[in-house]
Formats: structure tokens, C-alpha cells, sequence
């Protein structure tokens, strides 16, 4: 019986990052994908130029028909647009507490257009993160649930870190690639202490959907089972080799002088060269 999860998130046409991504990567790993939508965005490898967002009853009706009759092993939820559609969410998942939940916080789109309503930061952090198996947010996103700066050393990266997980998640995970250097290092915070997963930079524009990709990477790697930190060091390993091989796709701006960020290659160990 093959293993499931649910990606609760938004829609993005160009296929690099939301829903569109999580699906490739559900699939890439071997887990049955399930998707409930929460916004639509006009959006392609140059930015976002619009997003509509659905109503949140509809939202919580996608994932009420989901359980109703398949089982869920995980779920990972991304973009969340406005505090509406973060209570919906939560209130459809309450029941639901055994099951792994990823929470990766969207807050702005890789081009610079904000996600995330102002007025959901406060359901996310009451609502949302208790219910978190997991937390993936990068340092300007931690900084903006803690209401301070980002983090610019790995002692602050640790310290927001143990911050967000007194509101409630069971584990963070900090993405450290704002930090500045050769190294990208990730830390995981749990209840047996911090656990550096070290990375050297990729060079590369081709990083739309990097955070959409390494949750779902994670939800699928719990959804089969896995224990938390074997589970992240897995879905680093795959976004590492989905970056190292996205220019290969010539996806997007891709006539000089290219502009944009195309997606990462999400099929890299299983499609030919």
C-alpha cells in the first residue's frame, strides 16, 4: 500500500513551486500526492503578477473530502494567504494531531510578492504552529513569527529556532541559506538538541520553489515512515541534487539576458540526461 500526503497550499502555473511542485515531489519520492488549493496565483519564473484566493470554507471542504476517504500519512501545508484561510485550515486538522504535519510558513514569493496577509501572523502562531509536526521557515520568515530581525550567525539561527518551538511545534527546522558564505546550513531544533545539516552553496538563479520542494520532500519522507532527522537528511539530499541539475531544464527566461528564477528538476534521478 503506497504511502499519501496532503499538500494544503497555493497554485502555481509555471509548474516551479506551490502545489504543482509539491505534486512533482510527492511523486519523485515515491508517495501518493493529495492536494487541497488555497489560492491561485498568476505567477511564472519572472514573479507573481496576481493572486485570487479561494474562499475558506471551500478550503476546509478540499480537505474534509481528502480524509473522508483517504487515509492520510502526512501533510504539508504551504501558502496560507490570510488569517480566514489559516483558521479554516487549522480547524479542519484538529482532529487530526497524529498525523506528521509540515508547516513550511510562505510568506513572500521568490520575486519579492508578499503571501502572506498580515493580520494570519497571529493564527499562524497560535493556531498553526501548535499543530505542527514540523516547522520549515528560512531566517527572514522565523525572524517574522519571533517579531524580530532575522538571524545572521548559527547561534541566532539556534536561538530562534528553540524560540519557535516553545509555540508549540514538536520540531524546526532552520533554513540557513540567507546566512552569508560558501555554506547553506540547515539546523533541526528538537527536544534532543540541535542537529547542523551542513551544504555547500549551489550557484544557480534556478531556485524558484526550493522551500515548496524541500516540505514536501520532508512531508513524503515521514509519510513513508521515516523518523524526523533521517526524514530531513533525505529531503535535503533530493533538493540538493533538484538544484545542482535545474539549469539542465532550460525552463523560463531562458533566451539572454535570463531574469528570473526557473524551478529546480524535480525528476532529477529519474529522468535520462
Amino acid at each position: 500500500m503506497i504511502a499519501t500526503a496532503l499538500s494544503i497550499a497555493g497554485s502555481d502555473p509555471s509548474g516551479g513551486a506551490g502545489i504543482q511542485a509539491d505534486l512533482k515531489t510527492f511523486s519523485a519520492r515515491g508517495v501518493y500526492g493529495m492536494t487541497a488549493l488555497t489560492a491561485l496565483t498568476a505567477q511564472n519564473t519572472q514573479g507573481v503578477s496576481g493572486v485570487h484566493l479561494v474562499p475558506p470554507a471551500f478550503v476546509a471542504d478540499q480537505i474534509k473530502s481528502v480524509f473522508k476517504d483517504i487515509r492520510v500519512d502526512a501533510v504539508k501545508i504551504g501558502m496560507i494567504a490570510n488569517a480566514e484561510i489559516a483558521e479554516a485550515v487549522a480547524d479542519s486538522l484538529g482532529p487530526y494531531r497524529d498525523i506528521p504535519i509540515v508547516l513550511d510558513p510562505v510568506m513572500i514569493a521568490k520575486g519579492g510578492h508578499p503571501l502572506l496577509a498580515r493580520d494570519a501572523m497571529a493564527v499562524i502562531r497560535t493556531r498553526l504552529l501548535p499543530l505542527a509536526h514540523i516547522l520549515t521557515p528560512n531566517l527572514p520568515e522565523a525572524g517574522a513569527l519571533l517579531d524580530q530581525p532575522e538571524a545572521t550567525s548559527r547561534d541566532e539561527m539556534v536561538a530562534h529556532g528553540e524560540a519557535l518551538c516553545a509555540l508549540g511545534p514538536s520540531a524546526i527546522l532552520m533554513k540557513g541559506g540567507h546566512l552569508e558564505g560558501a555554506e547553506s546550513p540547515d539546523v533541526l531544533i528538537s527536544k534532543t538538541g540541535p542537529q547542523w545539516y551542513e551544504a555547500k552553496r549551489i550557484e544557480t538563479v534556478n531556485t524558484h520553489g526550493t522551500g515548496c520542494t524541500l516540505s514536501a520532500a520532508l512531508a513524503a519522507e515521514l509519510a513513508k515512515g521515516e523518523d524526523v532527522r533521517t526524514a530531513v537528511a533525505n529531503a535535503k539530499a533530493y533538493l540538493a541534487g533538484a538544484v545542482a541539475k535545474a539549469d539542465s531544464l532550460g525552463v523560463g527566461s531562458y533566451k539572454a539576458p535570463k531574469t528570473g528564477h526557473g524551478p529546480t528538476h524535480h525528476f532529477h534521478d529519474l529522468w535520462a540526461d
